[in-house]
C-alpha cells in the first residue's frame, strides 16, 4: 500500500504495475445528501426512507456514482495523484451501498503505456468482505513536475 507522494502525485515513470493505494470512507446521510446536491439526483431511493423501504433493497441506498467518486478521490489526490487527468472509467455495481457502510475504494495500478503517458487502474469499492463496484479508469499522467513556484 503507498501512501500520498510528497509532491502531491506521482509522475509517470514514478509508476509501477501492481502499485495499490486506499482510502476509506463512512457513508453519510450527509454525503449523500450532498451528493445529491451536487450531481441534481434526488431518486427517492437515495433520499426517502419511505419509498425506499418498499424496493427491492427494503431501504436507502447511496448513490452507485458516489461509491465510486471514492475511486476517484484515491486517482485524484494518492495514486497517481495531482496532475492525473481521467479519460474513461468502467463501472460494474454489484451489492448496495447504505448509510454507516464503510467504504474502502482501492486503486491498483494494472497497466502503463508509457508511450501515451497513460494508466489503466483497477478500481474497486468494498463494505466489509463483499466488493459493491469495480471498474478500470485509464488517466493520463504528468511525465514530469513542474518546478516550485517562486516566492
Amino acid at each position: 500500500m503507498i501512501e500520498p507522494h510528497p509532491s502531491g502525485g506521482y509522475i509517470l515513470e514514478e509508476l509501477r504495475v501492481g502499485m495499490t493505494a486506499e482510502k476509506r470512507v463512512t457513508v453519510t446521510e450527509a454525503r449523500i445528501a450532498q451528493f445529491a446536491e451536487a450531481s441534481d439526483d434526488f431518486n427517492p431511493v437515495h433520499m426517502d426512507a419511505a419509498f425506499a423501504a418498499r424496493t427491492a433493497y427494503r431501504g436507502r441506498i447511496a448513490h452507485g456514482l458516489l461509491s465510486a467518486s471514492f475511486g476517484s478521490a484515491v486517482v485524484g489526490v494518492i495514486l497517481p495523484g495531482a496532475g492525473a487527468i481521467y479519460l474513461g472509467q468502467t463501472l460494474n455495481f454489484h451489492k448496495p451501498v447504505r448509510i454507516g457502510d464503510v467504504a474502502v475504494a482501492r486503486v491498483t495500478v494494472a497497466t502503463i503505456d508509457e508511450a501515451a503517458a497513460r494508466v489503466v487502474l483497477r478500481c474497486e469499492v468494498h463494505v466489509g468482505d463483499d466488493l459493491v463496484m469495480d471498474g478500470d479508469a485509464t488517466v493520463r499522467v504528468p511525465r514530469r513536475r513542474r518546478p516550485a513556484k517562486a516566492d
